[in-house]
């Protein structure tokens, strides 16, 4: 007879995990929307490294700017090269925590939220290097790129890719702290805002589902 060990999670995993017992809400108003950003030492999803995260809030459709997450992550690799853009330094005054403390405090932030992010693959494989690290399963949340939503809009067919820039100055969103986790986390709120009003123009009765519904998903997602 063969014996299988239960796997055992932390207790924060394990609420985490138990935010998911309810069927999605399909209502956009009904829906509360976590839009993040990580700051990295570079592009390398295995071996590069989280310097910090930012989240902020949607619900109702409007930013909520009384619920918002910043965490820096204490650097056990760094690259001189990236300080440049994003302007963490190895040391410094900011309130680092350990990888661990960061997944646990992202988790229980986030719960069953709706990710939101700008080329969300990324984010999201970078934060479940972090689960893998720890012993845990990956994100379990429902995950919206801002970049798949501009295309359903059809205002620009020139490319498949547009950076985070490109649409904030096309929908003349201010570049306000960009190039850091928090600052980009709220550019890509205010964009995600703006695109899905340009969708409700053309769909009033729009879901959920029909911003989940992708015809051209591209690499990790």
């Amino acid at each position: 007879m063969k014996w299988f060990k239960r796997i055992s999670h932390p207790e924060f995993w394990n609420n985490y995990s138990s935010c998911f017992s309810k069927q999605q809400e399909q209502e956009l108003e009904s829906i509360r929307f976590v839009v993040f950003d990580t700051e990295t030492t570079g592009l390398d999803i295995k071996n590069d490294r989280i310097l910090s995260i930012g989240c902020v809030a949607i619900e109702n459709l409007k930013i909520k700017v009384s619920d918002q997450l910043e965490l820096y992550l204490a650097q056990e690799q760094f690259n001189a090269d990236t300080v440049k853009i994003h302007g963490l330094l190895r040391e410094g005054k900011l309130t680092k925590v350990e990888e661990s403390e960061a997944a646990m405090q992202f988790l229980e932030y986030v719960q069953n939220a709706v990710l939101v992010a700008h080329h969300a693959a990324f984010d999201v494989a970078m934060i479940n290097q972090v689960l893998q690290r720890q012993g845990l399963p990956k994100l379990k949340n429902k995950v919206l790129d801002t970049g798949h939503l501009f295309q359903k809009t059809k205002l620009d067919t020139s490319k498949i890719h547009f950076s985070l820039d490109e649409l904030a100055k096309r929908f003349k969103i201010p570049l306000h702290d960009r190039h850091t986790a928090s600052g980009d986390a709220y550019i890509t709120a205010l964009l995600f805002l703006k695109v899905v009003s340009q969708l409700k123009t053309m769909n009033p009765k729009l879901t959920f589902r029909d911003l989940e519904r992708s015809h051209k998903r591209v690499g990790l997602l």
